[in-house]
């Protein structure tokens, strides 16, 4: 690891120790995060936050969530260098806005499925069959099968929710 080889004296500072000019000591709270060929990630994080306000954040924290404090620190640093007004709040309010535009594309689907549903049973009256099912040919061996006779012959029924008509449909 470079903490190791930076303790033998082999290893460059830490991205936050070069852009600090300062000496990275063996316990530099940054460079198990900032790591030398990574400048830009601290460059960051720095001009947003300020190295003095990292650090304190850094030391409060048990190790163990110090890494996913950092990756909260840089995730909102590059989305205020992005946005500067906004930050990661512009990012998320437009992926929202995508959410919405395709949850509507998709209601409108489900709308038009249904309303292909309901047109294809009017145009098929075949009281629960299927129109090119064999036993619905009109031959003599043929019957007439009410839908809930039909429920053994089917194995599954699809279900429309209740935005999209709210009826159930037999399906072929």
């Amino acid at each position: 690891m470079k903490e190791s080889s930076r303790k033998q004296g082999a290893a460059s500072p830490c991205a936050a120790c070069k852009l600090l000019r300062r000496r990275c000591a063996q316990d530099c709270v940054f460079s198990p995060y900032f790591p030398a060929d990574e400048p830009q990630k601290f460059a960051n994080v720095h001009r947003v936050f300020g190295a003095s306000n990292v650090n304190k954040m850094l030391q409060e924290l048990p190790i163990h969530q110090r890494g996913d404090a950092v990756s909260s620190m840089v995730y909102e640093a590059n989305a205020r260098v992005r946005d500067p007004v906004y930050g990661c709040v512009g990012a998320i309010s437009s992926l929202q806005q995508q959410i919405d535009v395709l949850q509507a594309q998709l209601a409108l689907a489900q709308a038009e499925v249904v309303h292909l549903r309901v047109r294809h049973s009017t145009n098929f009256p075949s009281h629960g069959m299927c129109p090119d099912s064999p036993s619905s040919s009109g031959s003599p061996s043929s019957k007439q099968v009410s839908p809930e006779d039909n429920k053994g012959m089917f194995s599954h029924m699809e279900m429309v929710d209740e935005a999209s008509l709210g009826e159930s449909m037999w399906s072929c």
